[in-house]
């Protein structure tokens, strides 16, 4: 008889287990997703925990002297299982979500604070780290593993490392009730995401194009009312709706709708979980010694206070709110000329801002949308990727890739020079019942070289509503701009050429930068011509429309600048503040008041489904990095118009590569972009951008 011990036997167990298992087949290996099951994910999450936990302690109590290679590196190995665990996890979670996925996330919520906590305040395992980090004080290792050892250190410091046990216990206890509650804020918003959906006739569909209109049929005819025509409760869907239906009422609905997602005085209503997680974040800090959230959130931030970015927000603030009422000035006199009778209403802002453009610009959004093909978006995206990166994309085969939904296309990522593999990038566009609203990008496996070279699996995902078949999917300016924004972050994993796990993380207020930087790419001269082509002619966008593209380039920056800065400003104000008692929708209301937010547009996202803060912690008064970011970008986008060779400028290329990208958080963001432009970024650049007047000091 041959008996195994009990790691022994846990390890086996892994390999049984799918979640668990390491990947195979092509390309590096892959995630198996076309079998995960929602059976295996509790079972396998638990055991990942286990596995991951002994893999800590191992470490914690090793007889040997604490060394970078013995605890730093060892942690870099540590959790390969519980890793691609996550990765399955993150599909469910948000991609393709349904209820009983979400009765084992919430069950799994406080065990995975349990776990981090268990990591975080083992003492044994932070004395050795902070014995490693401060012998690197007096005798820096290399760069790479010194900014590990740096980052490291920082993590477990500012999580409650160095408590005394009962503010441990304290801490940790904060945080298990957090995550119970990040996973029930953002449950409700999807519940109310899937089921307020507005169901037009046929004498209701006045301004929609033939496409919007055969595209709601479908998702009518699929939700069981055929004849109908749906209108869904996401970004996509609503944006398109409210820019051309002439239903005033309806818009109102379809409005309402939207921003009242978890704020519905319901069971699915966030107000009050909003309230609980502002108190138990001011407490947790509080254990540390900080005053507030924010300044224990920003330290390790580009803007390092909560000060100064508030005071990125407010130099902006009165030209953004200034530009609004220039714009319902503008939209008041197109109605009042029209006969309409009306006051500009939120759910106006877009219909009305659409006739103004056509008036001052002769610019009709949905002319532009027949040159806006997102399979020919795809394509210059691959293009810009191969003039600045030397990437070339190359469709793998139908089932040669396992992917989770048949909507899913993959390619191969290689190097254009060395034929190298890079990687493999996933692309799921389109909206589906139970995927979370918004785009976003994400890795399945980032490039590391310490432990053997890995590739990268990178995705991106969107919520394009899907369009008959077919039918090519036509998109907004504002949604190509969007898909290029998302696939600047997938480059920023590709280019990673970094040693180890830790150095591809980033700092939030940076890594907007990348993928906002790659946004200027869409209206260069190179892709407007040969893959903004018509949808029915093939013909390329005549020269006279992409005039009066960028003629209108500065047109509605009041709206987009002010919902932005509403959400980003409110974030802030919401973890300055004394939680004690407060009563969010009353804060909001006279937050906003003291603002002079326009009564005329709303906040991009209103604090009841604010995902990006109160679903977790990555944008928690971090939401202003968006505009932190923008500065930074701005300011490079002036560098390569003013390049000799302009957007595609080789050597500028190079550089942008070199310091912006493939360092990841392997240098201080601040010096990386002075590696790349030679000084610090300018707030002027941006208010040209935007049209705005400079403000003067």
């Amino acid at each position: 008889m041959v008996f195994q011990s009990k790691a022994q036997s846990d390890k086996n167990a892994s390999v049984t287990n799918l979640l668990l298992a390491e990947w195979t087949g092509p390309y590096g290996g892959v995630p198996a997703f076309d079998k995960v099951k929602i059976e295996d994910v509790k079972s396998a999450m638990l055991l990942g925990m286990d596995l991951n936990l002994k893999e800590i302690e191992a470490i914690a109590n090793n007889s040997k002297s604490p060394n970078f290679k013995n605890t730093i590196e060892a942690l870099e190995k540590a959790g390969e299982e519980l890793d691609r665990a996550f990765t399955y996890y993150g599909i469910l979670s948000s991609n393709m979500s349904t209820p009983e996925f979400r009765v084992i996330q919430t069950e799994l919520a406080p065990l995975f604070s349990d776990f981090r906590s268990k990591i975080t305040q083992n003492e044994k395992l932070f004395n050795r780290i902070k014995q490693v980090y401060q012998a690197s004080l007096k005798k820096p290792l290399e760069a790479d593993q010194q900014r590990v050892v740096e980052l490291t250190y920082k993590e477990f410091e500012m999580n409650g490392a160095e408590l005394d046990k009962i503010k441990k216990e304290r801490y940790a206890a904060i945080n298990k009730d957090l995550a119970s509650l990040y996973t029930k804020f953002s449950n409700n918003v999807l519940h109310d995401e899937e089921n307020y959906v507005t169901y037009l006739t046929q004498d209701q569909l006045g301004g929609l194009s033939d496409g919007f209109i055969k595209s709601a049929a479908k998702i009518a005819t699929d939700k069981g009312r055929d004849g109908a025509y749906a209108i869904t409760n996401t970004r996509s869907s609503i944006d398109a709706f409210l820019t051309y239906s002439t239903e005033r009422e309806i818009r109102k609905q379809v409005w309402t709708n939207y921003y009242s997602r978890g704020d519905n005085n319901d069971d699915y209503d966030n107000k009050n979980i909003i309230a609980e997680i502002l108190r138990l974040r001011r407490e947790r800090v509080q254990l540390l010694g900080y005053k507030n959230y924010a300044e224990w959130r920003l330290q390790d931030r580009m803007a390092k206070t909560p000060e100064k970015a508030m005071a990125l927000m407010e130099a902006v603030w009165p030209a953004a709110i200034a530009r609004v009422a220039e714009e319902v000035k503008d939209m008041q006199a197109v109605a009042d000329s029209d006969g309409d009778n009306i006051t500009i209403e939120p759910w106006d802002y877009r219909f009305y801002a659409e006739k103004v453009r056509k008036l001052k610009y002769n610019l009709d959004s949905d002319e532009v949308k027949q040159y806006l093909q997102l399979d020919k978006l795809t394509e210059a995206m691959h293009y810009v990727a191969g003039r600045l990166f030397n990437y070339k994309f190359t469709r793998v085969p139908e089932n040669s890739v396992p992917v989770f939904n048949e909507d899913v296309k993959v390619w191969e990522v290689t190097n254009i020079e060395t034929g190298e593999n890079v990687g493999l990038w996933y692309l799921d566009p389109y909206a589906r019942k139970g995927k979370r609203s918004g785009a976003w990008a994400t890795t399945y496996r980032s490039h590391t070289t310490f432990n053997g070279k890995k590739n990268v699996l990178a995705s991106n995902n969107s919520n394009f509503v899907k369009p008959a078949p077919g039918d090519p999917l036509l998109v907004s300016w504002d949604d190509a701009t969007t898909f290029f924004h998302e696939f600047g972050h997938a480059l920023h994993f590709f280019s990673s050429n970094v040693k180890y796990p830790k150095l591809n993380g980033g700092v939030r207020d940076y890594t907007e930068f990348q993928s906002q930087l790659l946004e200027r790419w869409l209206s260069t001269n190179e892709v407007i011509q040969n893959y903004l082509v018509h949808n029915k002619t093939g013909k390329p966008m005549p020269a006279e429309l992409v005039a009066k593209i960028k003629n209108a380039a500065t047109f509605n920056q009041g709206f987009s600048t002010t919902e932005y800065l509403g959400s980003a400003i409110m974030d802030m104000k919401f973890h300055l503040a004394d939680p004690t008692n407060i009563d969010v929708d009353k804060f909001e209301k006279e937050t906003l008041a003291s603002l002079k937010m326009p009564k005329e547009l709303p906040m991009r996202h209103r604090s009841p489904h604010f995902g990006h803060v109160f679903s977790g912690e990555g944008y928690a008064t971090a939401y202003y990095g968006y505009m932190w970011a923008d500065v930074l970008t701005s300011d490079a986008s002036e560098a390569f118009a003013n390049a000799p060779g302009g957007f595609y400028d080789k050597e500028l290329a190079e550089k942008l590569v070199k310091y912006l990208f493939a360092p990841r958080n392997s240098i201080d963001p601040v010096e990386a972009y002075r590696l790349f432009m030679g000084r610090d970024a300018k707030i002027e650049a941006l208010m040209r951008d935007r049209g705005f007047p400079i403000p003067t000091k």
